[in-house]
């Protein structure tokens, strides 16, 4: 168990913003998560789980303890793959397309680990974590308890679960297993898959194939976080009533936008960011990547107080002019 005083969190945050915690624990296995939990049942100082940092934005030094996994293993079970929650979700990805087995392909290049898949409900590309979650093995801190956790009892959402609301810091996952098809069935509907794959002269892809084209689509948009500072998408796409979305398609009748159900659409934050004039600006350090409006960057130096300025000017510039409330996708602490 790696237990360390006074620790730098400029490795675990791709923001690249320079904080410290009081104490950093981390865990290799389910022994070590029992001892962390009971270490923070004793301790009185507050504290916080993270994953690989990618969806995290530190605006100060965090008085307190800060856990992390790093549980490794990825364990084939028939069409399921047991997984440690430190691994990197994306080795999952093209770890299951290799052994043949297919559902995550639209998830490709995600970042972040396997634990926070589980918490976040990460997607991309009309695929979501809890298509494929079956269970969740984890311990719980109040108790020392090792839970059996299945998908149903997570109550998922659009990037939401129990363990950001009424659970949020009582667990230390371990694992978590992830249930596949052996058959492929490609997803293509969602965004510009089909058309780069046309570009390319693809109509009937293999799974490496839309593997790799997500791949390209991602790195042409979303800047590389060891170049430039970001947490990818910064902000939620909002879900409105039809009632909304029709006023908003009589001034705008070429908005983006994907059904929900018969009584909401989802539109785009980053399109409303980009109607604001807000693509490739900036506010002192922190900007606007010029690709995609809906990712927040660190240009240099910026601190995380600078990153919550733009966004909340941002936040302000959406509501004036569509009158939409569009809300932080990262943890901001």
């Amino acid at each position: 168990m790696k237990d360390c005083k006074n620790y730098s969190l400029l490795a675990h945050n791709t923001f690249g913003i320079e904080a410290q915690c009081s104490r950093f624990l981390e865990y290799a296995d389910e022994k070590e998560a029992l001892q962390v939990a009971a270490i923070l049942r004793q301790e009185s100082l507050p504290y916080i789980i993270i994953g690989g940092g990618s969806n995290l934005l530190l605006t100060r030094d965090f008085e307190g303890i800060v856990v992390h996994s790093a549980c490794k293993g990825i364990r084939r079970e028939g069409n399921r793959l047991l997984c440690g929650s430190g691994e990197v979700f994306d080795d999952v990805v093209a770890e299951s397309i290799r052994i043949g087995l297919y559902g995550a392909e639209n998830l490709s290049l995600i970042p972040g680990d396997v634990g926070a898949s589980a918490v976040q409900n990460i997607g991309a590309y009309g695929a979501e974590a809890k298509d494929l979650i079956r269970s969740i093995r984890a311990v719980e801190i109040a108790t020392g308890n090792v839970c059996i956790i299945e998908n149903a009892e997570c109550e998922y959402g659009y990037r939401q679960s129990r363990f950001k609301q009424d659970w949020k810091n009582q667990f230390l996952i371990v694992s978590v297993e992830y249930e596949f098809s052996e058959h492929f069935q490609p997803h293509l509907d969602y965004g510009n898959i089909r058309a780069e794959l046309e570009r390319q002269g693809i109509s009937d892809p293999t799974a490496q194939q839309l593997r790799q084209t997500i791949i390209d689509i991602r790195n042409a948009k979303l800047p590389d976080p060891k170049v430039q500072g970001n947490a990818g998408s910064f902000f939620m796409n909002p879900v409105v009533s039809r009632e909304k979305y029709e006023e908003l398609l009589a001034v705008y009748p070429q908005m983006p936008h994907y059904t929900i159900d018969a009584e909401h659409e989802k539109i785009p934050a980053g399109w409303m960011i980009d109607q604001c004039g807000w693509k490739g600006k900036s506010l002192g350090p922190a900007g606007v990547h010029d690709k995609q409006a809906l990712v927040l960057v660190n240009r240099g130096g910026a601190t995380g107080h600078d990153i919550v300025q733009l966004c909340r000017t941002i936040q302000e510039d959406v509501k004036r002019r569509f009158g939409i409330e569009i809300q932080p996708e990262v943890n901001i602490v």
